[in-house]
């Protein structure tokens, strides 16, 4: 305990990012960058946190997976009843951050959040594994559970019952869409003066910004 841990720190030398570098619409820039990790092979490019909060302020961060993203907005699904769900219906904003730590960048994304149609999250759990299928509908997300052993019945349970016929759409699990209203973009740089540009929504518009590192 108590590890002298302060002179942990190496410089960011990978590259720099210029304004001139910037697509003037964000989304095609984090599509760039999310498409160079993606080729790069990064471990669990798409992974996210996730930062919610209750209706007095307390917030919550944990990891999820993007699953689609477009100029509406960016899409994570997950239990309708998990503590995320509990807070977002209380307090419907949100926070993403990706880090690709090889590339030595970040993307932070601040929004407001909306469910996404049944259609929607319908199309994406047919698409999904039948053992992932079946992992949503044993999970009551967040809540406490005695052993895992309960949690390996249930399992059973559910193969058993969906045996001979397709696993349904649980009505307890959906999508979430964060439609943004601002996205940093962050590159870590030498002496710890990053490069940092600020996109914030203006009307139909995105108004870019440099900030201090």
């Amino acid at each position: 305990m108590g590890q002298k841990i302060h002179h942990q720190r190496r410089e960011y030398t990978r590259t720099t990012l210029n304004r001139a570098d910037l697509d003037p619409d964000p989304i095609r820039q984090f599509d760039a960058w999310l498409r160079e990790a993606i080729e790069a092979e990064l471990l669990d490019a798409t992974a996210m946190g996730l930062a919610t909060a209750t209706r007095d302020g307390r917030p919550s961060l944990r990891t999820v997976l993007l699953k689609f993203f477009d100029q509406t907005g960016f899409v994570f699904y997950t239990n309708l009843e998990s503590r995320k769900a509990r807070q977002i219906a209380d307090n419907p904003h949100a926070a993403l951050l990706f880090h690709w730590r090889e590339f030595e960048r970040q993307i932070k994304i601040t929004g407001r959040v909306e469910t996404v149609s049944n259609a929607e999250s319908l199309k994406y759990f047919l698409s999904r594994p039948r053992d992932s299928r079946i992992g949503a509908w044993v999970s009551a997300q967040s809540s406490v559970i005695s052993s895992r052993a309960v949690l390996e019945q249930k399992v059973a349970e559910m193969k058993q019952r969906f045996s001979n016929r397709e696993i349904p759409l649980p009505s307890f699990w959906g999508g979430y869409r964060v439609i943004p209203e601002q996205i940093e973009f962050w590159q870590g740089r030498t002496n710890r003066l990053h490069d940092r540009f600020l996109y914030s929504r203006a009307g139909e518009q995105w108004q870019i910004e440099r900030l201090a590192p």
